[in-house]
């Protein structure tokens, strides 16, 4: 049977349904408490046409107060002509209300989004009127709330008076969005464009903060990605990840394209496996189309998707958000700027502490380091005055800026500070350092070399298999690696310790560990050689070389650790310290080692340098040439 068909069949049966706008929009009293569908899902014609009501009728409704989670359209009931007939109640700060509710023209109730449908159950918020958008009914009679079922299915079952807006291009989803026919009071007819969200396009910032967080994915995660243009970055950034699953608040144009790519099929999910799990969807019309009676997509209520306990059952479970602010101690707000609303607790926190919970599950919180055309920091000492905490310090996993990745669970006050700083913007790190010793969140000797000598060459990273096929990760060490450092040091034997300091001395406090971590780049690299324990990386060798600019050569040294050598890791560390230091156009290293460390001369020898050797008390002296090319 074809759509208008079934309606005509519908309409003869139901027909006190289809009453006139003037006669349906009679039935809502002065006072009452209207719902409005989220976000894309807004019946947009139903709005309008209740505005128009009140214009022609200002004395037909007195405080009725408006509830929607988020609002895309118009928003015409904040105005302040109406100001007498609604009262807007936001769940989530959207653009078109935020100087409403900060002016207290509007209110907002912050709430975990998964709790809302409670609050309706339990009548904590009584819902008068539902105003929704739906499909056009199947043979059966059953509509599909579309592209929002999140806490709308909650307002029908909860509203005494149900409006619906049968709208042909509404997408029919599978999952728990179906209203039928019965469950309605009143129908209008009117087609129009299901509202759409364009994606924002990544710049250059976000793709960067994309590709770090790509590293932090693995193959078989069940993910939740919010909205934006980072959250697009990232998703992006997906292209060579497999069988990655979804479980998520919002579906967006990012995951139906990786849908598309078999990048996500949801095959490893530990619940609802081969579905991708959301509750509403912002898109384009390709994406309506997309999930348009697609089996394999579910929007399932917000109770359901955005329960912490449900989110804990899916292992590898990775929750990716954003914030606003965040401060040194790690707590963060994605609702508000100081005393400014601007969002709302939204779902994130649902889905970080669910993600906690989960079977190696990971929560990232991705942020680009400034604002306000950089002018801004976005990593701070401590959150603004009067800004809500939207997540604790015990909710976040990561933190990844465009300069890097600050990985935080399990980490001291100090660790955290010097890790969330070492991601900063370059301008303010400095400042965070100053701020960070008033507060005694770090060492007071703290040091730090300001400008480009002391920013971190992220384009020094590298990959490298050693010639007894082990894996390990190049990268120059960062001003919060000192405790990886002092775990690395301590692990060493005696003999190893002598044989790269020449000393007795089996210390490493503090204090020589700043000689590591503080470096002026452009004058001194220190390279690690690093693998990774789970979340934890693990130093498993260290080079380094300081330049004599007099002569143009560089001292060398480096040691690898007990348990892992024999394994080509410290020749490929000075492989690598030879290729950056040809690159920086010098001539040759000099070393001293001890005569009876042979493994260490053979190395040397193995490179084919062109090398003088003087003994002195015990100690080579090694001047070591670079042959010309290669």
């Amino acid at each position: 049977m074809k759509g208008s068909r079934k309606l005509d069949v519908i309409k003869k049966r139901y027909q006190k349904k289809f009453a006139s706008e003037e006669k349906l929009f009679s039935n809502i009293h002065r006072g009452d408490r209207i719902f409005i569908a989220t976000a894309c899902g807004e019946p947009q014609y139903l709005v309008q046409a209740l505005i128009k009501y009140v214009e022609s009728n200002p004395k037909a409704l007195f405080d009725t107060e408006v509830f929607q989670v988020w609002s895309l359209g118009v928003a015409a009931y904040t105005e302040p002509k109406f100001k007498y007939n609604f009262r807007h109640n936001s769940f989530f700060v959207g653009n078109s209300t935020r100087d409403a509710i900060n002016k207290g023209f509007a209110d907002y109730t912050p709430v975990f989004l998964s709790q809302v449908p409670d609050i309706f159950y339990r009548k904590f918020v009584p819902i008068d009127v539902a105003l929704i958008q739906v499909s056009p009914p199947d043979s059966h009679g059953y509509m599909s709330l579309g592209v929002s079922v999140d806490i709308t299915q909650a307002a029908v079952d909860n509203a005494n008076l149900v409006i619906a807006q049968i709208n042909r291009n509404m997408p029919r989803v599978h999952g728990d969005g179906f209203v039928h026919v019965e469950d309605v009071d009143y129908i209008i007819v009117y087609d129009e464009p299901i509202l759409k969200y364009e994606p924002e396009v990544p710049d250059e910032i976000a793709q960067r903060i994309g590709k770090h967080i790509s590293r932090i994915v693995e193959d078989g995660d069940t993910i939740q990605v919010g909205y934006g243009s980072i959250p697009n970055a990232i998703l992006a950034n997906l292209g060579n990840k497999k069988h990655l699953g979804v479980h998520t608040e919002l579906f967006t144009e990012g995951i139906a394209e990786l849908m598309k790519e078999g990048v996500i099929d949801n095959k490893r999910k530990t619940l609802n496996r081969d579905k991708t799990v959301a509750t509403f969807c912002m898109g384009t019309k390709s994406t309506y189309d997309f999930i348009n009676d697609n089996p394999s997509v579910e929007f399932r209520t917000i109770d359901y998707t955005n329960d912490p306990l449900i989110i804990a059952k899916h292992d590898n479970m990775v929750a990716i958000n954003s914030a606003l602010e965040i401060d040194l101690t790690g707590q963060a707000t994605a609702e508000s700027i100081g005393k400014i609303f601007y969002s709302g607790i939204g779902g994130q926190a649902d889905f970080m502490r669910g993600a906690v919970l989960a079977k190696n599950g990971k929560t990232i919180l991705a942020l680009q380091s400034t604002a306000e055309n950089g002018n801004v920091s976005r990593i701070l000492p401590h959150l603004k005055e009067g800004a809500g905490v939207t997540l604790n310090r015990g909710d976040i996993h990561y933190v990844v800026t465009e300069y890097g990745i600050a990985y935080l669970h399990g980490r001291n006050i100090r660790e955290r500070a010097m890790e969330l700083i070492s991601i900063a913007h370059p301008k303010f790190r400095l400042w965070l350092i100053k701020e960070a010793k008033k507060l005694n969140l770090i060492y007071k000797d703290q040091a730090f070399i300001p400008g480009k000598r002391g920013e971190y060459p992220e384009e020094l990273e590298t990959y490298r298999t050693t010639v007894a096929g082990f894996e390990v990760f190049l990268r120059p060490v960062k001003i919060s690696d000192e405790p990886l450092l002092k775990d690395f040091f301590y692990s060493l034997s005696d003999r190893s310790l002598y044989r790269r300091f020449i000393s007795v001395r089996k210390d490493i406090p503090h204090e020589r560990l700043q000689e590591f971590v503080i470096i002026d780049y452009t004058r001194k690299k220190v390279i690690l050689a690093v693998i990774e324990q789970e979340e934890k990386e693990e130093i498993v060798g260290i080079g380094q070389y300081g330049i004599n600019e007099n002569t143009l050569t560089a001292e060398v040294a480096f040691v690898v650790r007990d348990n892992f050598q024999n394994k080509g890791i410290g020749s490929e560390l000075l492989k690598y310290l030879t290729y950056l230091a040809k690159k920086q156009g010098l001539l040759g290293f000099t070393a001293e080692v001890l005569t009876e460390n042979r493994t260490m001369l053979h190395l040397f020898e193995q490179m084919g340098f062109d090398i003088e050797k003087r003994a002195a008390e015990g100690v080579y002296e090694l001047k070591m040439a670079f042959k010309q090319g290669g």
